[in-house]
């Protein structure tokens, strides 16, 4: 089943750690059902420093997987969860809210 999820989506994060927050997707992961989420979700890696390639070492703060059950997209209309429909205008297949049947 493909992800109704896209880039660039607003969403709210409905469990886990960061509910109640929102942000934007970064990408997209549809294999292991995964979003990241910019800001959300955010672990630490411990990197070492790489003399060749200039890499600092340290601790690297970056977004996490989050799955794709535990957000919901926002509607365009109002910014409350919605889900999300697929209809087909003109032989193209165009995303819609059923909250408010806005397009995204």
């Amino acid at each position: 089943m493909p992800a109704r999820i896209r880039r660039d989506d607003e969403v709210l994060v409905i469990a886990g750690k960061d509910r109640g927050k929102t942000g934007k997707v970064l990408r997209v992961d549809p294999s292991k059902q995964r979003v990241y989420v910019e800001g959300l979700n955010i672990i630490k890696r411990h990197q070492r420093a790489r003399p060749g390639t200039m890499e600092q070492g340290g601790v690297i703060e970056r977004e996490g997987p989050i799955h794709l059950s535990n957000v919901a997209l926002l509607d365009p209309k109002d910014q409350r969860p919605t889900r999300v429909g697929v209809v087909v205008e003109d032989g193209e297949r165009r995303r819609v809210a059923r909250r408010s049947g806005s397009k995204f």
